[in-house]
């Protein structure tokens, strides 16, 4: 292989959130927090270096070659042709969570969204003075899919904004262009703005499917989508804090930056060059990547759905494993795998009772062990 994903890295100890937030003990397997236990590409590591050598910290500007880098990577990856002034450089992707909950709508306006999903998107509309709508997500032929009839029955002439996240988190699902399509028609007849969380867009498993970018569909779609997208999660960089908002229509573009005016801080010459160096030179690094992630969400598909009440379905994106536990009988699962020296989120997190959600994004050694401890939990 020629990057070596095996390699055991100890992480306890290093104030890292997935390994050291929880105080666990130091036998616990942590794969809650959605990093990656891989080592950054050499290249990234490279160029950080340089700019520590360099010496200089002071404030930084986004160069143009980091825009004209994303511009060339939307347009070969997912043939959408975009323009350099619709981005809008952010240092993460949460942070524009909220901020687009804050610009789009008046107080006491509603955000809708689709559950289970990612905590910040039922956690940011309270925190910005607007109501939470919620419908469920259900299964059909395999996969999780929005229930498009309860979709439209939630909304109220309240309801402003839309929060996609396709991929979906925890669910794993690529939305096809029929799908979307629907829901921007459906946006489209009640005058709501969809901000599409893309982040996980570079971390398609399944080989047949393929992600697109809500705002290339079509002119009516980009003109109400606030698209975001990062190089954390694909490159394993989430620390630097480097993402973007791809927004086409002026009017949302406008009322995005004053959302967030005054609130971010200035990217750092550490996360643009990172993310220039990620998107320029490390694609071999990320369809290797791919390859061993689909490698390990085989083994603990096989391993584990269907195991002692478990059931699992194929994920088509991301390294996030949403587990269905309620066969189990198992009121605390949380409780229950931590006492069997393995730490999981519970799916209260997402909105998702009876659920659980488990990074795999390890050494195989390591998923092993931990898939291992979990059978003899529940044994």
């Amino acid at each position: 292989m020629k990057y070596n994903f095996d390699e055991i890295i100890h992480r306890k100890n290093t104030d890292s959130q997935k390994w050291d937030m929880f105080n666990d003990p130091e036998n616990v397997i942590p794969m809650p927090v959605a990093d990656m236990d891989f080592r950054c590409p050499e290249p990234i590591l490279d160029v950080l270096n340089s700019i520590t050598q360099h010496g200089v910290l002071g404030y930084a500007i986004v160069p143009e070659r980091l825009k004209d880098i994303l511009e060339e990577r939307l347009k070969n990856l997912y043939n959408w042709e975009t323009e350099k002034e619709w981005q809008v450089w952010i240092p993460g992707l949460v942070p524009a969570i909220y901020a687009s909950c804050k610009a789009y709508g008046e107080i006491n306006d509603a955000v809708m969204t689709a559950i289970p999903v990612y905590h910040p998107f039922h956690l940011a509309p309270p925190v910005v003075g607007k109501k939470l709508q919620t419908f469920p997500m259900i299964e059909v032929a395999g996969r999780w899919t929005f229930d498009f009839e309860a979709l439209e029955a939630n909304i109220t002439a309240e309801t402003k904004l839309f929060m996609l996240c396709n991929p979906h988190n925890p669910g794993g699902t690529v939305f096809t262009k029929e799908e979307l399509e629907q829901l921007v028609d459906i946006c489209e007849k009640h005058d709501i703005i969809i901000c599409s969380d893309e982040i996980h867009a570079d971390l398609i498993l399944d080989a047949s499917k393929k992600h697109r970018p809500l705002a290339s569909l079509s002119e009516k779609a980009a003109n109400r989508t606030v698209t975001l997208m990062a190089p954390s999660k694909t490159f394993n960089i989430a620390g630097l804090g480097c993402s973007v908002a791809v927004i086409s229509n002026p009017v949302l573009r406008k009322k995005f930056e004053m959302a967030k005016q005054g609130f971010f801080p200035p990217l750092t010459r550490y996360s643009q060059d990172a993310a220039i160096v990620a998107y320029r030179d490390c694609e071999d690094w990320r369809l290797a990547l791919i390859d061993y992630l689909k490698d390990n969400h085989d083994y603990l598909y096989q391993s584990l759905n269907g195991y002692k009440g478990l059931k699992l379905l194929p994920l088509e994106a991301t390294y996030l494993a949403w587990i269905d536990a309620r066969e189990t009988g198992i009121d605390n699962i949380q409780e229950k795998l931590l006492a069997g020296g393995v730490r999981i989120m519970d799916g209260k997190i997402f909105k998702g009772e009876g659920f659980f959600r488990l990074n795999f994004a390890c050494p195989k050694a390591l998923l092993i062990e931990a898939v291992d401890r979990i059978k003899k939990s529940l044994a």
